[in-house]
């Protein structure tokens, strides 16, 4: 095969893997072509063959995506809802509005959010602001700038976690969620025709939650490129060792 359609969400995160991804695809000699999604496309874009590899899907979330002619590749990282805040803290059910003063929560953890709210009495009298990811860390800045004590909501991997803004609160319950899996869905026509060495090593391509989030941070705040991204976390530049 000699040529591949990659389909992402129209993300900094999902580019940047996407082209991760694809410095695996050319290094087989695999000719990549990008197509961006929003998520209500995704279907579409793999039923009517608009793209052959989708990156990336998360599971269990994206389950639904993985039906018949359709093969499942790969475990690339580990998306996951996590509490935070501008300064360390106890673990999340010991935290009360003196701890606390708000709820920062980034718009795709929002729906998370309110069903772990229903187990955390103490903090569901905070007031709560929605913001997108490309915005939190600007926000949270001025949060700091102003002496405020957000409670903050967001999706690992993201660019904020690539900063020292934040400190990971422990949520022992759970209560946000579990890991999911971001895993590569190939329509199986393609599979078929593909180099079985390629495939295995999609499968067994690795980035972790720590290298995505860099990814996020220079595509998004330094203003790299997807594919300058990826090529500097394949020259093992990216991050420090």
């Amino acid at each position: 095969m000699t040529q591949m359609t990659i389909g992402h969400l129209y993300t900094s995160l999902h580019a940047g893997c996407a082209s991760a991804v694809a410095r695996v695809l050319e290094a087989y000699e695999v000719e990549v072509e990008y197509v961006d999604l929003d998520p209500d496309d995704i279907e579409e874009a793999l039923e009517g063959a608009e793209v052959d590899l989708l990156v990336s899907a998360w599971f269990p979330r994206d389950e639904k995506l993985a039906g018949p002619g359709r093969r499942v590749l790969g475990d690339l990282y580990q998306p996951v809802v996590s509490f935070a805040a501008l300064s360390p803290l106890g673990a999340v059910g010991t935290l009360t509005s003196a701890d606390v003063d708000r709820i920062i929560v980034s718009d795709d953890s929002r729906q998370a959010l309110e069903e772990a709210l229903k187990q955390l009495p103490a903090l569901s009298v905070l007031p709560i602001e929605s913001i997108g990811e490309g915005a939190l860390i600007e926000r949270l800045e001025k949060a700091r700038d102003a002496g405020k004590k957000p409670l903050v909501v967001a999706t690992q991997p993201h660019a904020v976690f690539h900063t020292d803004l934040l400190s990971v609160i422990e949520d022992p319950a759970h209560l946000l969620g579990g890991e999911m899996s971001a895993r590569m869905i190939l329509r199986e026509d393609v599979a078929r025709q593909a180099d079985s060495d390629l495939l295995d090593e999609l499968s067994e391509m690795m980035l972790g939650n720590r290298v995505m989030s860099a990814l996020d941070y220079v595509i998004s705040v330094e203003g790299q490129d997807p594919e300058g991204a990826a090529e500097a976390w394949q020259r093992g530049r990216l991050i420090g060792r």
